[in-house]
Order: structure tokens, then C-alpha cells, then sequence
């Protein structure tokens, strides 16, 4: 697809939205990281009802509209096209890429795991924009099993997919450690805790922004 991947793009987990004022939140919230320049955010509710989800996504998708901003669901492909979303994130346990795919069509984003220690067998053939890796760092917002691979893992899975491949950097990375991963061969750095447990995600997204250029 022709979408231009940015160098970084924050992942909304659900553990950052208060329940009291959640829908007044989640309106601020989208409206201020639009304004800070955000061309591609995940939103991530491991544990929510449909109904929860569905609430959650319409304010975001009228507080950071298409087709400036793609906005990615986490896990529920079922959900995509109620939610007006631009694509979907699969990791294993949910649908594969290609079963995405064929739900969603070609013009939504599929994106999935690609590897850790080394790209999973057969993952180049699947229908995926782009292949996420890791743990680059110890991570607090998701939990994993998978050893951290450090800015070394991701220059070796980058020597593995080949040049073409879009691979977006998981997993404990800072604004210090965003331009180490970046140089070692990621297209971009996914980022949750280091931009929405601060105070002010949106001013520090912009910060990340003009720091990576």
C-alpha cells in the first residue's frame, strides 16, 4: 500500500484511559495528539466488552480523522469496519495476516508479529504492511515471555528481511534509545508507557517527533 510509515507511533492500551470521564478523556486526548502531529496510532483493549471498544473507537476516530490519520485496532478484525478504523494489528491467537486480509480487503492496513530471535518461518509471504519486533527492551505494558533483542536483534531481523520489509520496533524503547533501534534498521519505533503515562502524551509526542526528525 502507499502509506508512508512515520518513525514513530504511539499504542493507546486501555490501562492508560480513566473509567470516570473516560468519553471526555478520550475526546481531549485524540484532538491534542492530532494536533501534535500523529499520522498512525494503535488503540489496544485486551480486556473490554465490544461495547467498551466500540465507545472508545468512535471518539477517537472524530477526534483524529481519516484519512490524515490511520488509526489501528489491536486483536479484533471483527471490529474493523464497525469501528471506521484503518486497519488491524494480529498477533498468534487471533487471525492470521492472511486471514485478516481476506476479511478486510486490500485497502486496510494488516500488520503482525514478524519475530523476536529471528523472523518466524514463512512471515515475508504473508499479506502484512508491516512486521512488528521484538521486545527490543524490557516492556511494561505488554506481557511476554520473549528475551529483549536490543538494537542488535533488530539490525539481524533487518539483515533477514531484506530491505523492502517494514519493520516496527516493540518494546521498552525511550527517546534515548529510539535513535540506536532506528540506525540498527527499524522503520519505526512503537511507543506506549514513554508517551501516555506522562502527563501531557500529546507535548511529549511532539518532543519525540522533532527529536527523530
Amino acid at each position: 500500500m502507499g502509506f508512508l510509515f512515520p518513525k514513530i507511533y504511539p499504542i493507546l492500551d486501555s490501562f492508560c484511559i480513566p473509567a470516570d470521564a473516560r468519553t471526555e478523556f478520550l475526546k481531549a486526548l485524540g484532538e491534542a495528539l492530532a494536533g501534535a502531529g500523529v499520522t498512525l496510532m494503535e488503540y489496544r483493549n485486551k480486556n473490554g466488552t465490544d461495547a467498551e471498544i466500540l465507545a472508545d473507537v468512535a471518539i477517537l476516530r472524530t477526534a483524529m480523522p481519516a484519512p490524515t490519520i490511520k488509526l489501528i485496532l489491536d486483536d479484533r478484525v471483527d471490529l474493523v469496519e464497525r469501528s471506521g478504523f484503518d486497519g488491524v494489528h494480529v498477533d498468534a491467537g487471533d487471525l492470521t495476516p492472511s486471514e485478516a486480509r481476506g476479511l478486510l480487503g486490500t485497502g486496510r492496513i494488516v500488520g503482525t508479529f514478524g519475530g523476536s530471535g529471528a523472523l518466524l518461518p514463512g512471515i515475508l509471504k504473508e499479506p502484512a504492511d508491516y512486521l512488528s519486533i521484538g521486545p527490543v527492551y524490557s516492556t511494561t505494558t505488554k506481557q511476554t515471555t520473549k528475551a529483549n533483542i536490543g538494537p542488535e536483534g533488530v539490525r539481524r531481523l533487518r539483515e533477514q528481511a531484506g530491505p523492502d520489509a517494514v519493520l516496527v520496533a516493540v518494546g521498552g524503547i525511550t527517546l534515548e534509545t529510539a535513535p540506536l533501534v532506528l540506525a540498527a534498521g527499524a522503520n519505526t519505533v512503537a511507543v506506549a508507557a514513554a508517551i501516555f503515562r506522562r502527563a501531557d502524551p500529546a507535548a511529549e509526542f511532539r518532543h519525540w517527533l522533532e527529536a527523530l526528525g
